[in-house]
């Protein structure tokens, strides 16, 4: 996979960006297509609700 084919979700402007964009400390990825990266809010949460529900579990 070449850097032209990686994709990111811009948190400043809120949309998808190509490699030469905003500055990595304001996106999320690099992602291997623009559809994933389109979903990027969705993917974090969903990740983020797994490992709370993971740390529940390991508190308990």
């Amino acid at each position: 996979m070449g850097v032209s084919d990686q994709w990111w979700f811009c948190l400043k402007h809120m949309s998808v960006e190509p490699e030469r964009g905003c500055p990595n400390k304001d996106r999320l990825g690099p992602y291997d297509s623009r559809d994933a990266a389109a979903h990027a809010l969705q993917t974090a949460a969903e990740r983020n609700e797994r490992w709370r529900e993971q740390d529940k579990d390991w508190d308990d």
